[in-house]
């Protein structure tokens, strides 16, 4: 049984912190968004990520790990651990100042995402989970969309497959933070998190939801058969979907390909 957090991802979190605090207290909007280089998968890196990924990769250095990060990509260090991470998640609102950004983080042994953790950075809540502990996650185990709580990325292209979502469900959320939102399907807040099919998400987006969300009774799958286990293409996309059931992931998924 595991008792504590991985050194690198404790540290990776605690630096995270410190370094956002520091950037959106010092910066305004339009410094913190502008690109100061070219991330590792071709999108621009803001002066926000760059910031905070840049303390996290200090404050690991000492560690016997190899990273995966939204920026740099991958850092081979020759271990079987990896620390997958990426630094700010919801960067567009972190810099307008909306409440509603996180770290994220993974810890892979080999394929197998072994460890979740996910800090939001405005309230300081924090989810972890690690498949070898027990955990009070706990998903809503609701089956069926008809009368769901979801969370969508926002439409993209014709937008048919979020409108054939939004018909059947509740409430539709779109938020800016895939990882605090699956966060929240493992706390049993959400019903489902997902990408409504337009390849956006990285796997540093979805490698801490595996885990939490996994953990907590629901399942992470991907609209298009992809599979989620590590991978150091960081250029690779991904339509994630969050579910508190496998029932309700089958129907999400199968209503969005439907739609394709």
């Amino acid at each position: 049984m595991v008792t504590s957090r991985h050194p690198a991802l404790q540290a990776a979190s605690e630096a995270a912190i410190e370094a956002w605090t520091r950037a959106v207290s010092t910066g305004g909007r339009d410094h913190l968004l502008e690109a100061v280089a070219e991330g590792a998968d071709g999108t621009p890196t803001s002066r926000l990520d760059a910031l905070v990924e840049s303390a996290i990769l200090e404050a690991v250095d000492h560690l016997d790990v190899n990273i995966l990060s939204e920026e740099i990509g991958h850092l081979d260090r020759g271990s079987s651990t990896t620390l997958v991470i990426d630094p700010v998640d919801g960067t567009g609102n972190a810099s307008a100042g909306i409440p509603f950004s996180a770290f994220t983080g993974a810890i892979a042994v080999e394929e197998r995402f072994v460890e979740g953790l996910t800090h939001w950075f405005d309230t300081g809540r924090q989810w972890w989970a690690h498949v070898d502990e027990p955990t009070g996650l706990r998903t809503t185990g609701r089956q069926r969309l008809d009368g769901a709580i979801v969370s969508m990325i926002r439409p993209k292209g014709d937008g048919a497959g979020f409108l054939s979502v939004a018909r059947r469900t509740d409430r539709v959320r779109v938020l800016g933070s895939s990882s605090i939102e699956a966060a929240l399907v493992a706390d049993g807040v959400l019903d489902a998190a997902f990408d409504p099919g337009s390849r956006t998400h990285r796997i540093v987006d979805l490698a801490a939801a595996v885990v939490l969300v996994c953990r907590a009774g629901g399942v992470v799958v991907d609209v298009h058969g992809r599979p989620l286990t590590f991978t150091t293409d960081i250029a690779g996309r991904w339509s994630g979907v969050a579910a508190a059931s496998q029932e309700l992931a089958d129907e999400i998924v199968e209503l969005l390909r439907g739609t394709a």
